[in-house]
């Protein structure tokens, strides 16, 4: 077999894969999607969680300080919903 037709297999299998795990329901997806982005360099794996943190550690202050109001998740949903549907 030839690299060409094996990069085309290749790719079919990936394809076959994404499609699978496509239908999966949302928290599998998720939990999926998780599970690969952790196994591509767990090197930066603490350097990743450490900006979360931080990220988070900023978001908490801002809403405490009264910087930032919260809204109920339903809107929020909707806000998002009506965003990407424009």
């Amino acid at each position: 077999m030839n690299e060409c037709s094996q990069c085309s297999r290749v790719n079919m299998t990936v394809e076959q894969i994404a499609d699978e795990a496509l239908s999966l329901p949302s928290e599998a997806r998720a939990l999926l999607a998780d599970s690969l982005v952790e196994s591509l360099d767990p090197a930066e794996d603490g350097y990743i969680r450490q900006l979360w943190v931080t990220e988070a550690l900023r978001r908490r202050d801002e809403v405490r300080s009264g910087h930032i109001k919260t809204i109920p998740s339903e809107e929020g949903i909707a806000r998002v919903r009506h965003a990407v549907s424009r």
